[in-house]
């Protein structure tokens, strides 16, 4: 139950024969995960086109709205994480917009490292936002382009843009999934057919496609578009012989473990990091148990290496949402508290060893240490699943404060002792490339650990678009 805070999920359904709309709100459900702030879906039948979006939760937002969408060919949807721009209804996604060119409506999942120059270039030509965020940047460039078909016009706006982004576009006619050069971010194709009816869809991860009965195709390839619309699909590399640099982060914590990216399994990978750990730390203890639920799988891993009982030790709230949705530190404090309570009958008298995916601030991992010792742990053996994070992310997670990372400013006894174990251990980086076996480890980003950033950065502030923090 890390501190990080996860950009968002997007999802696009194209189908004539059933209802994309109630398709999209069972995709946003598996993947709201991935962000829990906001959510949206925006529908066409070809000619009208609309948006519904709301704050909170999917089945919150959507209560009563989903069969008044129904008679669609073409959705797509959006849960969100504010990454850029503060948690308002202003910055909720899918953004729909008029232009000459017709209607669009696009959602995206990651941060763009130049959107900040971009949009006082934009500004200064007249251009006038309606957002505090990054995402905008797109259909304003897309809106300005001078090419003549839509896909012509996104290829053209693509050519100005840096950083990570997973793009779902949907027009009158066509639905656009776009994954940039670098792949930080996941996007797949899956496709059904059968008695109900055919359809195409994209989704940031492969559990999504497992609820809507769509079977999957393949990951969508860094540096391509895909079009999907009445004549199938279609395929576009807009970039070429870019290094790939895939987020490690979405097999440590980000990802459902059902899911498979870029042909690797993440309960595979994790399950491979508790047993590396196993073999790393050589802590033993009476029982190995999780911080549920992102540290289940790597805990069994531990386990079995280790051959230690894994045994449940915490109990989770099911009715609360992750802990890093929170968008402040005082809002996070009071999750943890809500979320998680130790089964004194597993640990009392017990020498715990605990795992978890990482440790950012160091806060949540301290009250979780003490909690156990409340509840009679005669000792806390923490054993974390990723190396010690150093550096921020600027590719679409909210940890942009160096100064915040509690391993910048702190060695690793240092932190240790901050949050009151009894021993600590880090996956090594060396121990956490051999995790991903299906994935060449040198086209992973690992920037977060080791400060290597493979796209240069040039917004510092998730604020940058605002005023002031709202």
């Amino acid at each position: 139950m890390t501190d990080w805070k996860e950009e968002c999920g997007v999802f696009g359904v194209y189908s004539t024969a059933r209802n994309v709309a109630e398709l999209t709100y069972h995709g946003l459900f598996a993947l709201q995960h991935r962000g829990q702030e906001s959510c949206g879906i925006a529908v066409t039948d070809g000619a009208w086109m609309d948006v519904s979006r709301g704050m909170g939760l999917v089945n919150e937002v959507f209560r009563h709205q989903i069969p008044f969408m129904e008679g669609q060919k073409i959705a797509i949807g959006h849960v969100r994480y504010s990454t850029t721009g503060s948690s308002l209804m202003a910055n909720t996604q899918p953004l729909l917009v008029n232009y000459a060119g017709g209607k669009i409506a696009l959602a995206h999942n990651g941060n763009l490292t130049n959107a900040a120059a971009i949009r006082r270039d934009l500004e200064e030509q007249g251009t006038i936002f309606q957002t505090s965020i990054d995402s905008e940047v797109f259909v304003n460039l897309i809106a300005r382009s001078r090419k003549d078909t839509i896909e012509e016009k996104i290829l053209d706006s693509l050519k100005k843009i840096r950083g990570a982004y997973c793009l779902t576009i949907m027009t009158e006619d066509k639905l656009i999934g776009v994954r940039d050069p670098q792949g930080f971010r996941p996007l797949c194709i899956g496709k059904s057919s059968g008695e109900f009816g055919e359809a195409f869809v994209v989704a940031s991860e492969s559990c999504a496609l497992d609820v809507v009965d769509a079977e999957f195709v393949r990951d969508v390839e860094p540096g391509e578009m895909v079009i999907i619309d009445g004549n199938g699909l279609k395929s576009v590399k807009f970039a070429t012989g870019e290094k790939r640099a895939a987020c490690i982060f979405e097999y440590i914590y980000f990802a459902r473990p059902d899911s498979v990216i870029d042909g690797q399994s993440v309960h595979n990978a994790r399950f491979m990091m508790g047993r590396m750990l196993a073999k790393e730390s050589g802590f033993r203890g009476d029982i190995v148990i999780s911080v549920p639920d992102s540290g289940n799988t790597a805990a069994s891993g531990f386990a079995c290496e280790a051959g230690i009982p894994y045994v449940d030790g915490l109990m989770k709230n099911r009715y609360i949402g992750r802990t890093f949705i929170q968008p402040t530190q005082k809002q996070r404090k009071t999750a943890v508290k809500m979320k998680l309570n130790p089964i004194r009958a597993s640990v009392a008298g017990k020498s715990v060893i605990i795992v978890d995916d990482s440790i950012v601030r160091g806060t949540t991992s301290g009250k979780i240490v003490k909690m156990l010792r409340n509840a009679g742990a005669k000792s806390v053996h923490m054993c974390i699943s990723s190396p010690p994070i150093t550096h921020p992310c600027y590719y679409g997670i909210d940890t942009s404060v160096r100064k915040e990372l509690i391993a910048a400013t702190k060695s690793v006894e240092e932190i240790r002792e901050f949050i009151g174990a009894d021993s600590l251990h880090f996956l090594s980086l060396e121990g956490l490339k051999k995790c991903t076996g299906a994935i060449d480890p040198e086209d992973m980003c690992y920037a977060c650990f080791n400060g290597g950033y493979p796209v240069a950065n040039e917004n510092a502030d998730k604020y940058v678009f605002e005023q002031q923090k709202c």
